[in-house]
């Protein structure tokens, strides 16, 4: 989307408008987030996610509808700042852990959708007598499926850690790495406008070669110690991460990768650290704000003139995506030896476009590769994807069982790479109990419990206090038990006890309502040393409340009573 130039005014200083117009960029934002507001409540109530209802909104507000949207450069403004915050946070997700652990299956299913997809889809758009630029773009678009989206609704039917839920998170991976790795190409063409494809192709191996030179030193030698004196304050923490994400999206912007970019890479930088997650819980509501303006501004920006022509296309590109990404997904994996119904179930996850998709369409548009109709088209095909998409993948063993009949021809008589997976553990012992809280009494807690033969994961957001537990031993993360989203983050499911040794009750309130919140179904055991919290806690849900005072002075009397009646009876 092409950058505007931003005009500053004093604060509260009013702009004037035509008639009809409100009078202040204030009173226009207060507008939009009451609008929105209203549309992502009607699409929670359709059980849709609210990503398209934003949308819907920019069109609504924008010159072809209301027309109430005057503060273009400032919605532009946090647009670009919402986009380059949403790749951040993508980069932020790809721990080198998580990407040596992809596995076969991911990768191939990935690069296979990749393949059939961009190759397909490139010659129907060519026929319907789009320009070969465009066709590449869009063809390119129509590869990425939305991570925000599928994750929100495997977690939400609990399926996240199933055999078909960890594929499709693999081939997401896949995915995210692959949008980022096409606008770096389609930068390079911008600024190698002419020259010859081999030397396009040195320039940008180049380029990522000093890149990926860069962010080894910073990531082994610079990161680590700034990142340690940050997360002394939460605050800080939040503020130095948005800082290095915007910072790295504008030197990208000014290196040639583009601004999407280098905001990838800044996450990037910062997945492999044990501050992760608690960025990611704490980012995660920045980023779905800003991106309402990305959404809005798209809205207000489509060409209605042109979307009528669109529509034919659209339908045809929407089936495509549909039908033709489930189908190669089921294809490579019944080949590679997984049953039928894992295989739909985890085709039906790419049966969509993502806000990548016009994220990457919109970044043509600024490079001067495409036109608005490109974007016209990727956004209602955007549109229809996801909504229909979003009622597979909640329908999805329904379908199944609808289905099942026809899908005899995407499964092995012996599939045997199934039937391995299932018969096999990942070979990482997974937590029984998670301690929040490795305070001296909660670090010993869970010492102590570690040594009864339990598995158990310490978390605490004391930068200090989580490197002396791990160096006693004791397997930690770094986060905040308020937090709803990291502790989403947590493998709940196979969790049977939560003990919290967090300092205060509101504290522990916070950490309640956080379980609660992500459907836990374990039991909670709390310590406290007030009468009037223990009570609160057990009211909030406890099943155990450790007072370590009285514990401690009933254990001693009775030991000591113990001592004297022997004494006596001596």
């Amino acid at each position: 989307m092409p950058d505007s130039v931003v005009k500053h005014h004093l604060p509260g200083q009013r702009t004037k408008h035509g008639g009809g117009k409100l009078e202040s960029a204030f009173g226009e934002f207060a507008l939009l987030l009451t609008i929105a507001a209203g549309a992502g409540a009607l699409s929670l109530w359709l059980r849709q996610p609210v990503l398209p209802a934003y949308i819907v909104v920019g069109i609504v507000v924008g010159p072809a509808a209301l027309g109430i949207v005057s503060a273009h450069d400032q919605v532009n403004l946090l647009a670009q700042l919402g986009v380059a915050v949403l790749l951040f946070v993508v980069g932020l997700k790809l721990d080198l852990q998580h990407i040596r652990h992809i596995g076969p299956v991911a990768l191939a299913t990935g690069l296979g959708q990749l393949a059939f997809t961009i190759a397909f889809g490139f010659l129907l758009i060519l026929l319907m007598g789009k320009s070969l630029i465009e066709a590449l773009y869009v063809a390119i678009a129509l590869t990425f499926s939305s991570t925000i989206i599928i994750v929100k609704l495997l977690s939400d039917k609990r399926e996240i850690d199933s055999l078909h839920g960890r594929i499709a998170v693999g081939f997401l991976i896949v995915q995210d790495l692959a949008v980022v790795l096409a606008m770096m190409a389609m930068s390079a063409m911008r600024d190698s406008a002419g020259a010859p494809l081999p030397e396009l192709a040195i320039s940008l191996l180049a380029r990522i070669a000093i890149v990926v030179a860069a962010m080894v030193i910073l990531m082994r030698r610079v990161l680590p110690k700034i990142l340690s004196l940050a997360a002394r304050s939460k605050e800080l923490l939040l503020i130095f991460s948005i800082a290095w994400g915007t910072g790295l999206a504008a030197l990208g912007d000014w290196a040639g990768f583009s601004k999407e970019a280098g905001a990838f890479l800044a996450g990037f930088s910062l997945a492999s650290t044990p501050y992760r997650d608690a960025i990611n819980a704490r980012l995660t509501g920045i980023r779905d704000f800003l991106l309402l303006f990305f959404f809005i501004d798209l809205g207000a920006r489509l060409d209605f003139s042109t979307l009528g022509q669109a529509l034919a296309p659209a339908v045809v590109l929407s089936l495509f995506v549909l039908i033709g990404n489930p189908l190669i997904v089921m294809a490579i994996m019944g080949y590679m030896g997984y049953r039928k119904r894992t295989s739909f179930l985890a085709g039906l996850t790419v049966a969509q476009i993502s806000e990548f998709s016009i994220v990457f369409v919109a970044m043509g548009i600024s490079l001067g590769h495409v036109g608005i109709d490109a974007l016209g088209l990727t956004t209602l095909v955007g549109l229809v994807t996801i909504a229909a998409s979003t009622y597979m993948i909640l329908h999805s063993h329904r379908l199944y069982e609808l289905l099942a009949p026809w899908l005899r021809i995407f499964e092995r008589e012996n599939p045997y790479r199934e039937l391995a997976a299932t018969a096999h553990t990942d070979g990482h012992e997974r937590p029984e109990v998670l301690v929040f809280g490795l305070g001296r009494y909660g670090r010993q807690l869970a010492l102590g419990l570690r040594a009864s033969g339990l598995e158990v994961l310490g978390i605490d957001f004391d930068p200090v206090v989580v490197r002396a537990a791990s160096h006693q031993g004791l397997p930690v993360r770094f986060g905040d038990g308020i937090e709803v989203d990291f502790i989403g983050s947590l493998p709940l499911g196979d969790i049977k006890w939560v003990v919290s040794a967090l300092p205060d009750a509101e504290s522990n309130r916070g950490l309640m309502q956080a379980l609660r919140e992500n459907d836990f179904q374990g039991k909670v055991a709390a310590v406290t040393s007030e009468e009037t919290d223990a009570i609160l806690l057990g009211e909030l849900g406890a099943s155990i409340v450790l007072q370590p005072l009285k514990n401690a002075v009933d254990h001693a009397a009775t030991a000591l009573a113990g001592m004297i009646k022997n004494g006596r009876a001596d």
